[in-house]
């Protein structure tokens, strides 16, 4: 695995996997939760360390089953949660302290590696007000690192101008058709690791076809062409699957490099 080091001189792994639909009935977001730890055990074994949740997809304490099942050393994990932008979650600092202190317990893992605010408040200045909450956990050794997800480069600029700890990463959509390269481009100015959540799932049937192409002398798929472009493109990616097939695809993207002309291509792909 390779990692990349964070502003905070910590290490994430720069790949993962999502877990929204883990530990649930029918793979169903909404299902009902039944603690089932399968396709999370099987990422484990392939190698995977970084596992991402977050408190909106109610399977926190089902992640934290899966790594002490994994009898493997907690400290190997990255584990990253996140804190919804809904008022029933942080209308108060109380509220906001309830549900990281949830997230603690339900997870059971001593500390949480990452924590994110899941999509931004209704204003820069409401952010900023949960972020320093999050600074305090930090200070007390429960959270190691803070980022956000879903930040624009206007709100991610206002946090940090005003916060006392910078954020080290924001995770946002980004695949190729609509990569965000601004957005990308300004996190990593200002030392901020972009992290691509749905890699795959908006594609373009078009652009998924000529990705086809580039990836058959490779003897690689499609999808671990996109995922090495964003990995050799200094971002942290969190693919999901629940079928070990896949996953062992997924990680298996880290012995071949992308010509310049390929890397071009993906770059400057669009929607049509």
């Amino acid at each position: 695995m390779k990692y990349l080091k964070m502003n905070n001189g910590l290490m994430i792994p720069v790949l993962g996997t999502g877990t929204n639909t883990f530990g649930k009935e029918n793979n169903n977001f909404y299902g009902k939760i039944t603690y089932d730890t399968k396709e999370l055990c099987s990422a484990i074994e392939l190698g995977y360390r970084l596992i991402d949740t977050a408190i909106y997809y109610r399977n926190e304490a089902v992640i934290g089953k899966a790594v002490k099942e994994s009898n493997i050393d907690r400290s190997e994990f990255f584990i990253t949660s996140k804190i919804p932008h809904e008022k029933e979650f942080n209308e108060t600092d109380e509220l906001v302290k309830y549900h990281v202190e949830e997230s603690l317990k339900a997870l059971d893992l001593n500390y949480i590696d990452l924590y994110l605010i899941h999509f931004p408040l209704e204003s820069n200045e409401e952010n900023l007000r949960i972020w320093r909450i999050l600074e305090t956990y930090v200070d007390q050794g429960h959270i190691k690192s803070i980022g956000v997800s879903n930040f624009n480069e206007e709100q991610l600029t206002y946090l940090i101008k005003h916060a006392r700890i910078k954020p080290v990463l924001n995770q946002f959509q980004s695949y190729p058709g609509k990569h965000q390269q601004s957005l990308i481009d300004f996190c990593k100015e200002n030392d901020i690791i972009p992290e691509a959540y749905q890699s795959f799932a908006k594609l373009d049937e078009k652009i998924k076809d000529r990705l086809k192409e580039i990836a058959k002398p490779y003897h690689k798929t499609w999808s671990q062409v996109v995922l090495n472009y964003q990995i050799n493109e200094g971002l942290v990616v969190i693919p999901k699957s629940h079928s070990k097939q896949h996953q062992l695809e997924n990680i298996d993207v880290f012995d071949f490099g992308l010509t310049k002309k390929d890397v071009d291509a993906i770059k400057h792909m669009h929607n049509e």
